[in-house]
């Protein structure tokens, strides 16, 4: 059976602007992130096949991530959780980890790097649950592992990944050192988008084979080749970090109980605690398997 990584903050993140503040427990506090996390959590685990091994993946590292030392506007234009979420996050791990589905985080390293971690060793297909591009990059070639963007329902194999970007999975860091990116505030190189980025990857493996050979770029039929080379070249610097930057880290040292993926049988009595501390009425109750009030 395949394993499921779960890049957990995304789906947390996603309900808590998409639902409104008016769903709270008892005491007014809001709770739509919970509220819509636990209905992802709970569909996902019903409709996946890999229920028995699944590791939830959180973001700790908002401003402390290792990136951030190497580039200080890295995600500079995400504004850091409100107060209002950030106790939804706490509610929502502990949520995650009463249905039994294993937790980790670091305050260096992101989800992203968790996940790469975790699946450098799997001995088996991986799941990875996400609507992050980046992400891509992990699909191991002697494997069936799959990106699923549960939201949208839609599912990327390696395959699916070179018809959607034009470039293989191992090349998307080389892809977003080109282009940037805007949700993580990754600079890229001014002027090359998305379809030239592929057409360079495809003539050149890497982004460093390019930056080689700027004199073979400058001399090919390539469109504006010259203007191509002179690009890369003022921004060669930037487009390696860029790269640095996109890369995920699949040598994060973990603990054993890091590395535990193995899914655990729901603990209902923290369910039902855990309701009672948030106040949460029977709708959220009715989604974990809680006795009604």
């Amino acid at each position: 059976m395949p394993m499921l990584l779960i890049d957990a903050s995304v789906y947390i993140f996603r309900a808590y602007h998409a639902l409104p503040s008016s769903i709270t427990g008892r005491d007014g506090r809001s709770l739509n992130a919970v509220h819509g996390y636990a209905d992802c959590l709970t569909r996902l685990l019903d409709d996946s096949a890999a229920r028995d091994a699944a590791v939830a993946c959180f973001d700790e590292s908002l401003t402390s991530s290792f990136r951030n030392e190497l580039y200080a506007d890295y995600k500079a234009t995400r504004e850091l959780p409100p107060e209002a979420l950030v106790e939804q996050i706490a509610a929502c791990r502990a949520l995650t980890c009463a249905l039994g589905v294993a937790t980790v985080s670091s305050p260096v390293y992101e989800a992203d790097d968790l996940i790469g971690t975790l699946m450098q060793d799997a001995a088996t297909d991986v799941t990875i649950v996400s609507s992050d591009k980046d992400l891509a990059q992990l699909l191991r070639a002697d494997r069936n592992d799959v990106l699923w963007d549960f939201g949208r329902d839609t599912r990327y194999d390696r395959a699916a990944i070179y018809d959607k970007f034009g470039v293989t999975c191992e090349q998307i860091p080389d892809y977003l050192a080109l282009v940037g990116d805007t949700v993580d505030n990754i600079p890229g190189v001014p002027g090359i988008g998305a379809k030239r980025a592929a057409a360079l990857l495809a003539r050149w493996p890497s982004l460093d084979a390019l930056l080689a050979d700027l004199d073979g770029l400058a001399a090919s039929e390539l469109r504006a080749s010259q203007s191509l080379a002179d690009k890369l070249a003022d921004h060669a610097d930037q487009a390696r970090l860029s790269k640095r930057l996109a890369t995920i880290v699949t040598g994060v040292a973990l603990s054993d109980e890091q590395q535990t993926t193995q899914r655990e049988a729901v603990d209902s009595p923290a369910l039902a605690e855990l309701c009672d501390a948030l106040g949460a009425g029977n709708g959220l109750r009715k989604k974990l398997g809680v006795v009604p009030l």
